[in-house]
């Protein structure tokens, strides 16, 4: 329930962003400490009297994420993971990888299973439970609902989907669910595989994806291009923008032009080819840009198809 303040909005909006703070990570990781348990059937802790599982060995844990996520911030003494911590004796700021923490936080949904304590199974002299493990994994769509409610408090642009991915949140952008709907009917197989691989780049939250999504989406309008196998490129092309502009004179120059002047930008920024003559791209923004232009043609496009 909303507290007073948001109910009668008196609160200030909170800020979205894709950087995550220390403040950040610590909930965001204390989240994921809840579920260590969940986890045992990947790193099984034996009782010494080798008869059961007690919860997860942290110690093999900790050896496997060594390899599965080698930027995830550690204990720089022994080498655990841990949450970063401003040191209130130094104004330098704490180093960490904010994109590590994701892999963990997908990490521990891909692989979080249900357990339940083995009934009448208390093992008093080392004080724990016995576990039976349970071929279910109910516990996910708790952590993920936990993990998407710290994203939006904070105001995270960040979320964790229901196939144990986090994808970023998209704001003001064409990938809409309703364009991605009409992606999936699109009858050429290439092009729609093509559509739908730049999206999921696009919504990677890794800021390095984003060049790959371009390339792909422009991969995607090229081909575009070549949807009406029977004719060539060039006439391929013409009956598109004729249908898209109803035949009217003006729509059609209209959607000409925008084809023309994307087929342009490809051929002018390093995008598609990567010669030394090519405009690099290196704000964020710019790929952001590029990206929705490219897919608001496409997608305006897909609707006249036949």
């Amino acid at each position: 329930m909303a507290l007073f303040t948001e109910r009668h909005g008196m609160r200030k909006q909170i800020e979205r962003t894709s950087i995550i703070t220390v403040e950040m990570y610590s909930l965001l990781f204390d989240c994921c400490v809840k579920y260590y348990d969940n986890l045992t059937c990947c790193f099984p802790a034996q009782c010494p009297d080798g008869l059961g599982y007690y919860g997860i060995d942290l110690e093999k844990f900790n050896i496997s994420l060594k390899f599965d996520i080698p930027n995830l911030y550690r204990n720089k003494y022994n080498g655990n993971v841990e949450k970063p911590v401003s040191s209130s004796y130094s104004s330098a700021p704490v180093e960490y990888d904010q994109y590590a923490l994701l892999d963990f936080i997908e990490f521990i949904a891909q692989n979080c299973r249900d357990y339940k304590y083995t009934e009448n199974d208390y093992h008093s002299y080392f004080m724990h439970h016995h576990f039976t493990l349970l071929n279910t994994c109910k516990c996910f769509e708790e952590f993920r609902i936990e993990i998407n409610n710290i994203f939006e408090k904070t105001g995270l642009l960040f979320t964790l989907t229901k196939d144990k991915i986090i994808e970023r949140v998209l704001e003001n952008s064409v990938a809409t669910d309703e364009v991605i709907a009409a992606i999936k009917d699109v009858r050429e197989q290439g092009t729609k595989e093509l559509l739908e691989e730049a999206i999921y780049l696009f919504k990677r939250p890794n800021p390095s994806n984003k060049s790959a999504a371009v390339e792909k989406i422009w991969d995607a309008f090229e081909r575009l291009k070549t949807y009406y196998t029977s004719l060539d490129k060039k006439a391929s092309t013409e009956q598109i923008v004729n249908d898209m502009g109803n035949y009217q004179i003006v729509f059609t120059k209209l959607f000409d032009d925008e084809f023309r002047c994307l087929t342009t930008i490809g051929n002018t920024y390093r995008i598609r080819h990567h010669e030394t003559d090519k405009i690099n791209i290196e704000d964020d923004h710019h790929f952001d840009y590029f990206f929705n232009r490219c897919l608001s043609l496409i997608s305006l496009a897909i609707n006249y198809l036949k």
